[in-house]
């Protein structure tokens, strides 16, 4: 497609999430790359400007840069179904879904892939029973935060009312989910096809928030180090969860590989981040595909749930 063929774009990003900040930065790159390459694009953010702004500046296609709620869990999808503006990304259930981790790995399990073993945590849990039940060390999260916002390594039962806590502060479900010691890994998908395995090493506990925009010492493999067959395994079942989550256009599949060599799956990412630390781009410059190259393609990808739908005018 030529640059004129995809009309006036809204770059939507920022919003409300705690994930704010990251999706600021990820917004400005994609859209100096989208400007560069000729495409009419404006910058969106949904915490300045309403619905009605997006409906009456007549866009003809949205690039969803937004992380976390109101931007990556289905409901700005939502809206652009109802004013009939083609989006990036997954649709709306696909998103509400990936961004619900307990709900997430329900389906899963479901559909036979490997997810560690969780429960859901409330204020008067048992939390000596949960650590027992579910063996230590355990990973405390938010169930509908990125970005490992709120998430606490537990490594005795003592230890969990305060990380419970800590994640109760982002979302009213928490989830404590069995800690997987292996390799992490992530695996982008663009359109049909995951894109080269990145391997994620970190001196931290865990990789936090600030081994993953801030830190100098997080180290990103690519090639993962995995023999060829191994890798093709991994991206497969990495294609399949996503697939199994109803996601489409881009995304990102995090995992761990654990000791014996099974992947266990942890979330989707249907709205990645897209600055200068974010691993999408990683994968796509190891596959021969430039910043601008990546935009481009996931532009081209934007579309309605139901591409028959009327538009608000």
């Amino acid at each position: 497609m030529k640059a004129s063929d995809f009309g006036k774009v809204a770059v939507l990003m920022g919003g409300r999430s705690a994930e704010r900040a990251v999706s600021l930065k990820s917004g400005a790159m994609v859209l100096a790359a989208l400007r560069k390459r000729g495409v009419d694009a404006h910058s969106f953010d949904l915490k300045e400007k309403g619905l009605d702004a997006l409906i009456n500046g007549r866009y003809d296609r949205a690039f969803i840069v937004l992380h976390g709620r109101y931007g990556e869990d289905g409901t700005i999808q939502g809206a652009l179904e109802l004013i009939g503006v083609p989006y990036t990304g997954s649709g709306v259930l696909a998103s509400a879904l990936a961004m619900d981790k307990w709900r997430a790995k329900l389906v899963w399990e479901a559909s036979g892939i490997l997810t560690p073993r969780c429960e859901l945590l409330e204020g008067q849990s048992d939390f000596q029973a949960v650590a027992m039940r579910l063996g230590l060390p355990l990973m405390v999260k938010p169930a509908n935060e990125g970005s490992s916002i709120g998430m606490t390594k537990v490594k005795s039962a003592r230890e969990l009312p305060e990380a419970y806590a800590l994640a109760a502060n982002y979302d009213r479900s928490v989830i404590a989910e069995r800690f997987v010691d292996g390799i992490e890994l992530t695996v982008a998908i663009l359109g049909d096809a995951p894109l080269p395995t990145i391997k994620l090493e970190t001196p931290r506990e865990f990789y936090d928030y600030e081994a993953k925009y801030a830190a100098q010492d997080t180290r990103y493999i690519i090639p993962c180090g995995l023999s060829p067959d191994v890798e093709r395994i991994v991206q497969g079942e990495a294609l399949r969860a996503f697939r199994v989550l109803d996601c489409r256009g881009w995304g990102r599949v995090d995992l761990i590989l654990d000791r014996s060599g099974k992947p266990y799956f942890l979330e989707v990412n249907t709205s990645p981040g897209m600055t200068d630390h974010s691993l999408v781009p990683m994968a796509a410059h190891h596959a021969g595909l430039s910043f601008e190259d990546l935009c481009m393609r996931i532009l081209e990808s934007a579309r309605l749930e139901d591409e028959g739908g009327p538009r608000v005018e």
